[in-house]
């Protein structure tokens, strides 16, 4: 009698897990279409927060896929994928791309290949989003006096989970950031980079 509930309790969690699904795509596609994002197809478990300014771009590649909250990201968290693309800033997200409970924030322009895979929790900001002046904070120019530089993430890369990519970065093909890493400097493709500041640990191996 266990095993039959068991069984019968499994098969209702799937379908629960395949309908929300279906609505939680439909819904997102909404909510795309609603900030003026270019996209194709993709597949989401939850519903991501977007805010795309009016003069922003935001263009999503082929096959994104997208998990947000306790349910659908294996974290633990009920966290959501954040994508905030403000003025004047582009955001290019390539084709394979998946994400879960990533922060994009973009104030100037961050670029990211095919094939990528961004770990759980994992931040890519291109601004400091303030001033590092102290100044600026008092005489309320703390938001338009923040510092913005590019960032590009090359292909196949994969960015571990809960790693921050600060602004001005570029990551080659082909490479690996270890769980947990700040990245400040720059990746050469095919190789692992890991810490606090990140550093080089080894050149990927060749298949």
């Amino acid at each position: 009698m266990q095993k039959l509930l068991i069984r019968l309790y499994k098969a209702l969690k799937m379908l629960k897990y395949l309908i929300l699904v279906k609505v939680h795509t439909k819904w997102s596609a909404l909510v795309f279409w609603l900030n003026g994002v270019k996209f194709n197809s993709f597949v989401t478990q939850g519903v991501p927060y977007v805010h795309v300014s009016l003069d922003a771009i935001c263009i999503f590649g082929k096959r994104l896929t997208m998990n947000n909250g306790v349910i659908f990201s294996n974290s633990g968290g009920n966290g959501k994928c954040r994508i905030e693309v403000r003025q004047g800033a582009v955001l290019l997200i390539g084709e394979d791309v998946g994400m879960s409970d990533v922060t994009i924030t973009c104030h100037n322009k961050i670029t990211i290949g095919n094939n990528v895979l961004l770990g759980v929790g994992a931040q890519i900001r291109d601004t400091d989003n303030h001033s590092l002046n102290p100044q600026d904070w008092i005489n309320g120019k703390d938001w338009e006096n923040k510092k913005t530089a590019p960032i590009i993430i090359g292909n196949n890369v994969f960015i571990g989970a809960y790693s921050h990519i600060l602004k001005g970065v570029s990551i080659g093909n082909n490479s690996v950031v270890g769980a947990g890493s700040v990245v400040t400097k720059n990746i050469p493709a095919r190789e692992i980079w890991a810490g606090n500041p990140a550093k080089y640990i080894k050149k990927m191996e060749d298949e």
